[in-house]
């Protein structure tokens, strides 16, 4: 994690985690905070098919991961009430972590079906009320800028509990703030977020994991100039 953006994105969430509620905190704190400062950096941003969602509709979020700025742009323009679904590791992390968990984030860990149940229940619990979750399914920032191959987890959630997908296409968050780069400077470029049409389950079981994982790759690729070999 970059020094600069690091530090964004940890003591804010801490300190809105201790002062109100988590709802209050996924739907309006977090939209102020990343609008914020994506104005201060001059990032111009633009959006397009917000009509493809519907107001108060539970969905899994899904999107390309080019860099730091990737958190900042959806938090403020998705306008959806979303919870992150996180890597455990970052639970650890000062600040950042105790935030998060305050805020209602899923953590997930990579282990038993045990684990893999619980996971399930702490994210239902979320999408009580028509709450969201979001997630990049690649994992991890890209080095190259360009979109990598799809991890299952995210789409066996989906599965499991019969939620649409919807793929969002990011364009340039690579060019402002490179995963190479150390974060102490940033380059100001045009931010776009792309939101797809839903994808809806077909069946129950492995099979419809792979076809949401495939849609849904496919429909980020479509926005994208290009992407790794898979």
């Amino acid at each position: 994690m970059c020094p600069l953006t690091g530090w964004l994105k940890g003591i804010l969430p801490f300190g809105v985690g201790v002062m109100t509620r988590p709802d209050w905190w996924g739907s309006r704190a977090s939209r102020w905070w990343a609008r914020t400062i994506l104005c201060a950096a001059l990032i111009p941003v633009e959006v397009t098919g917000k009509e493809n969602i519907e107001e108060g509709k539970s969905y899994v979020f899904t999107a390309n991961h080019q860099g730091a700025f990737d958190i900042f742009l959806v938090c403020g323009y998705l306008n959806a009430e979303i919870r992150w679904m996180m890597k455990r590791s970052l639970e650890k992390i000062p600040f950042l972590g105790w935030g998060c968990r305050h805020a209602g984030y899923v953590f997930v860990d990579k282990g038993n079906a045990g684990v893999t149940r619980a996971t399930y229940r702490r994210a239902e619990a979320v999408l009580q009320n028509g709450g969201s979750l979001m997630l990049f399914p690649e994992g991890a920032r890209t080095y190259t800028g360009e979109m990598r191959p799809f991890k299952k987890g995210g789409f066996m959630l989906a599965d499991e509990l019969q939620l649409p997908v919807v793929p969002m296409t990011i364009k340039g968050s690579f060019e402002i703030l490179p995963r190479t780069k150390d974060g102490s400077f940033i380059c100001r470029h045009p931010l776009t977020l792309t939101i797809h049409k839903p994808i809806q389950p077909i069946s129950k079981g492995a099979e419809d994991v792979e076809y949401l994982r495939e849609q849904c790759y496919a429909s980020i690729a479509s926005s994208l100039d290009s992407v790794a070999e898979r």
